[in-house]
This record gives C-alpha cells, sequence and structure tokens, in this order.
C-alpha cells in the first residue's frame, strides 16, 4: 500500500509557502489527516551541501555548479528526509503535502543546459530521484506560475521585511526568467497542473483567488485517494 504525494511548485517568489499554508489549514478543517513536508530541509546535515551551493561557495552564479552535480546536491536532502521523516507514513497509505520536490531539479537546473537537451535532463531526473534512489514519484503537481518581474518585486519586499538576502537564485533576475521558462516547459511535458498567479494584464491574482483555484484542482483530483496523476 502506497501513500498519495502532492507537490506545491513555484519559481522564488511565486508564493508557494503562502498557498502550501492556506491549502494545509483547509485540510485541517475538512479533517482530512496528511504530513507536511518543506524541502529542502535546511536545518537537516542533509542540506549541507546545497548550502554551500546556494551561499556561492562553489561559484557566485548558479550555472558555476553544473544541473546534474547542483541536482544531487538536493536528492541525497529529500532521500534523508524519504528515510528518516515519512517514508513509513507513506507507505502506510499516508497523503503527504510537499512545498518543493524532485521538480524544484527541473525548475532550477535545467535552464543550465541547452533548450533542447532539456527533456533529456527530465527524463534523468525522474529516472535518478524515483528509478535509483526509489522516492515516490508525486501523484500530482500544482505549479504557481508568477510572472518573473512580479515573482521578483515579491522577493524583494521579503527581504526588506525580514532584514534578509536572497540566496543566489534569488538575486539573479535573468536566472528567474529562465527558470519560469524551464518550469513552463516541465509542466508541459511531465503533466503538472499549471495555476496562474496573475491576470492578462499582469497584476497579481488575490492570494484568496489562487487558493480557491487549487482546493478546486485538489477537489476535483480526490484527496487522500491513490489515484495516480
Amino acid at each position: 500500500m502506497s501513500g498519495t504525494l502532492i507537490v506545491f511548485e513555484g519559481t522564488d517568489g511565486s508564493g508557494k509557502s503562502t498557498q502550501l499554508r492556506l491549502a494545509c489549514a483547509r485540510l485541517e478543517q475538512e479533517g482530512i489527516p496528511f504530513r507536511r513536508l518543506v524541502f529542502p530541509q535546511y536545518g537537516q546535515p542533509s542540506s549541507a551541501l546545497l548550502r554551500m551551493y546556494l551561499n556561492g561557495d562553489f561559484g557566485p552564479h548558479p550555472a558555476d555548479v553544473n544541473p546534474y552535480a547542483a541536482s544531487t546536491f538536493y536528492a541525497v536532502d529529500r532521500y534523508a528526509s524519504w528515510r528518516q521523516v515519512w517514508g513509513d507514513y507513506y507507505q502506510a497509505g499516508g497523503l503527504v503535502i510537499a512545498d518543493r520536490y524532485t521538480t524544484s531539479n527541473a525548475v532550477h537546473q535545467a535552464g543550465k543546459l541547452p533548450e533542447d537537451q532539456w527533456p533529456d535532463f527530465f527524463r534523468w531526473l525522474y529516472d535518478f530521484e524515483y528509478g535509483k534512489l526509489g522516492l515516490p514519484a508525486p501523484d500530482l503537481v500544482l505549479y504557481l506560475d508568477m510572472p518573473t518581474e512580479q515573482a521578483a518585486a515579491l522577493l524583494r519586499a521579503r527581504e526588506a521585511a525580514t532584514h534578509t538576502a536572497g540566496d543566489i537564485h534569488e538575486t539573479d533576475l535573468d536566472y528567474l526568467a529562465l527558470c519560469r521558462k524551464t518550469a513552463l516547459r516541465a509542466a508541459e511535458l511531465l503533466g503538472w497542473q499549471r495555476i496562474p498567479c496573475a491576470g492578462d494584464g499582469g497584476a497579481v491574482r488575490p492570494v484568496q483567488e489562487i487558493h480557491a483555484a487549487i482546493w478546486d484542482c485538489l477537489s476535483h483530483y480526490g484527496l487522500g485517494g491513490t489515484q495516480n496523476g
């Protein structure tokens, strides 16, 4: 018996954390049991290499570390979480809701390669984590699609409010734009559910409106079931 894994994905500044929080609160209101995950696990030893990467220890630009090497940093962190935190719960049939997952490597790493190599990278990534490492594939991926300029503005506002500095991904506008491009391609090729976070005029949609779209998608999918997406 296996459980259900639903992943919230999106570029930096897309509002994943906010929408995950709202969805989890709704699940609690509905009396649906679940386990919440957030990747990477920055407070755990398994994230040491990816923290060094994001801090610029291997180079000040994302492209300084090739996509296959960078992807392994994140994959190891997920494997440790699977073995230590949520594997037994999932295998017993539990519902798991994740903020980021293998899908984030598709979003953030494929763009380091020529565009015609993206499909091969996606295939390698999924085979590496789901085939070789034995991590479960998501049943449903919700991709929060936020235009790059709006995402960057939200990131800068968050940094100002929290008196923090963005990592090498969050502060590179060209990189953020490329990530959105790769994410849209991945969503198309890998069957992710796209959730628009801005209207046709570019204005960011209200948080509750985006939540309603997500909940509608989850309701149609069938929460707590074992249907494969």
